[in-house]
């Protein structure tokens, strides 16, 4: 198997630490204070995910798992089209749970193609990239380190190969419905007519099973949650109380926004580095959005990026779809 490991020289380490301070002092300087979820996936925030998508209420992870294990062969024999060769990048990989049953099934039907896993998060490559080599040692494996668009369009750069762009988990509900159709119409512009992009999709169901999924007993998404301020207070010497904060899931069935929010339980002030943020009791930090989608709404969104429809694969309780759309 062919890897490179992608390593950050010096200053890109420091400008990432300063593009984190920024991201944060901006969002908590604002009147409704929010915090980039992109910055949930530290080393401890990464092992915490993947206990969630383990937990018996994440049914994200299992739907889009009986999709990649059972309905492989539907999803290559549109993306294998008419078996040109192709680069298979995806988009906030992780360990590539549910991406290496497609793997798989690619190399045993000897598809001519390379697979470039992109992710914000180092740790997480390094551990695919080892899966890999063990796994699948005849894979071609190119691990990119960074924000989507910025290694998107250096893994388009990477052949003449047609592209095939993966974006699973349900990921684009972790956007506001403005910043979605800003994501698909950036990702339309990266690639080139025939390019394809498969992405999940979380449907509308029963409010209660949605709600448990962000709210479990154990209290493993809240310490997700929570995690990002441990990871504040180490790498931007912060002094939050995380006593002080309590996780608060709600699910708006009307809207399909799942909302996670940590909620300030008394008046405090919080230093970061020699920044004061002021605090009143009661008052949220917006977190994450984890939108449910209608297939009407999907469609919409597809048409308005400008992609058109190749297929829709779902899960066999019709509980998520893999969208499969064509630039």
């Amino acid at each position: 198997m062919k890897s490179e490991n992608a390593v950050n020289p010096p200053d890109q380490i420091n400008q990432n630490s300063s593009t984190f301070r920024t991201d944060i002092l901006r969002g908590l300087n604002q009147k409704n204070k929010k915090l980039p979820s992109k910055y949930f996936y530290d080393k401890i925030g990464d092992r915490l995910f993947q206990t969630i998508m383990k937990m018996p209420e994440y049914y994200l992870t299992n739907c889009e798992l009986d999709i990649f294990k059972n309905k492989t062969s539907e999803i290559a024999e549109v993306i294998m089209h008419n078996h040109t060769p192709f680069d298979l990048i995806e988009l906030g990989a992780g360990d590539a749970t549910k991406s290496v049953y497609l793997l798989q099934h690619l190399l045993e039907k000897n598809a001519a193609f390379s697979y470039l896993p992109i992710d914000i998060s180092e740790n997480i490559l390094s551990e695919l990239v080892q899966q890999m080599e063990t796994k699948l040692p005849q894979l071609s494996v190119v691990p990119m380190e960074g924000d989507y668009f910025e290694m998107l369009e250096q893994a388009t750069k990477q052949s003449e190969n047609r592209k095939v762009v993966l974006f699973l988990g349900g990921n684009i509900g972790n956007m506001e419905a403005d910043e979605a159709l800003l994501f698909c119409k950036t990702l339309h512009s990266k690639l080139h007519p025939g390019d394809m992009v498969l992405m999940g999709f979380d449907l509308k169901k029963n409010p209660h099973t949605i709600l448990a999924a962000y709210n479990d007993s154990e209290g493993i998404t809240a310490a997700f949650n929570v995690n990002l301020l441990n990871r504040i207070n180490r790498e931007l010497h912060a002094d939050f109380k995380i006593e002080n904060f309590q996780h608060y899931p709600v699910y708006d069935p009307v809207s399909g926004a799942c909302r996670s929010y940590l909620v300030s339980i008394c008046k405090q002030k919080v230093t970061i580095d020699d920044e004061v943020i002021d605090f009143e009791a009661n008052e949220l930090i917006d977190m994450e959005i984890s939108q449910k989608f209608t297939i009407e709404q999907i469609h919409h969104l597809m048409n308005r990026a400008g992609f058109q429809s190749l297929k829709n694969i779902s899960d066999s309780k019709k509980w998520f779809i893999d969208a499969i759309w064509m630039a």
